[in-house]
């Protein structure tokens, strides 16, 4: 069968219009959104905000600029649904995503693509600053185009350079509270950049043959399980080191720096448990790194939000 055809015809053949209630239509946009990947928006900007306040910011600042990051998400998010409908048709875990059950068309998601990148750059430059919204604008850019249209289908490290629009939270809240950027935030950046693959991996890794059969080369389909692991391993090592960067460049105090220490730790623990298990032939459990992963980088960016609201 034709990939290229099937996010087509699932469409023609969903019921639409006036078979489909308000609630379902609304539920349908929602999910265009990905928004269990809004939550990780969440967790690392408004720490950042905290920190780059050095305490409370002004909760309406606050509140803007979730909304224009949550909008700007969505919008990257809706646009990789648009672009890969085809393949998304083809995977057991895609295949109740909006476009392919015809719950949206592909014109009505394309709209609804561009009005929430227009909408978020707007806003985030009237409610914020030019900075924030520009980098708004370009992380939607880097993971639409970049990622999504050139990296994903040719490469198997399209996660570790598309995995930079994940990055550009950080530098979005840092620069709605200031108005510049700094090392801290880069410094940030740049430990979400090395945790993305080892966050991702694992879950390729448990997808292996859906990845495989719309020939998308995710680099858990294209290698063994044990050359995964020992990649996942040095990523791992690599985000707690650059985790650790910051305490001295931000100044951060005991409750980040025994943070860093303690849950980095656990992450490589669990990374050195997926190689060595693929090592002895057994069953990796990829997604205990990938739900280890996910906690990790939450507990992490919850100290940084603690740290600068404590004396010590």
């Amino acid at each position: 069968m034709d990939i290229s055809t099937t996010a087509s015809q699932a469409s023609v053949s969903a019921p639409q219009g006036a078979s489909q209630s308000f609630g379902t239509t609304v539920r349908a946009y929602i999910a265009l959104t990905k928004p269990r990947v809004l939550e990780l928006l969440l967790v690392t900007t408004v720490p950042v905000m905290i920190l780059a306040a050095g305490g409370l910011p002004d909760l309406w600042l606050v509140l803007a600029t979730v909304i224009g990051g949550s909008l700007s998400a969505g919008s990257a998010a809706a646009f990789n649904m648009y672009l890969d409908r085809d393949i998304d048709a083809h995977m057991k875990r895609t295949v109740n995503r909006p476009l392919v059950t015809g719950e949206v068309s592909p014109r009505a998601a394309l709209i609804f693509s561009w009005v929430l990148a227009i909408g978020s750059t707007v806003w985030l430059w009237v409610t914020t600053n030019w900075l924030a919204a520009t980098l708004s604008a370009v992380a939607i850019f880097f993971y639409v185009v970049i990622y999504t249209m050139i990296l994903k289908r040719r490469t198997e490290q399209n996660i570790v350079w598309g995995g930079i629009a994940g990055c550009f939270p950080v530098l979005i809240g840092w620069t709605a509270v200031t108005g510049s950027l700094a090392w801290a935030p880069f410094i940030l950046f740049v430990v979400v950049f090395l945790w993305t693959p080892p966050h991702y991996w694992p879950l390729s890794m448990k997808y292996k043959d859906q990845y495989d059969d719309v020939h998308v080369p995710m680099l858990g389909a294209t290698r063994s399980s044990s050359q995964v692991g020992l990649q996942v391993i040095l990523y791992a090592w690599a985000t707690l080191v650059c985790s650790l960067l910051l305490i001295p460049v931000a100044g951060m105090g005991l409750v980040y720096s025994v943070s860093a220490l303690v849950f980095g730790g656990w992450f490589i623990y669990e990374s050195h448990r997926l190689y060595n298990r693929s090592v002895r032939g057994e069953e990796p459990k990829p997604m205990r790194v990938f739900h280890a992963s996910i906690s990790y980088l939450t507990l992490l960016f919850i100290a940084i939000a603690v740290d600068p609201l404590l004396p010590f």
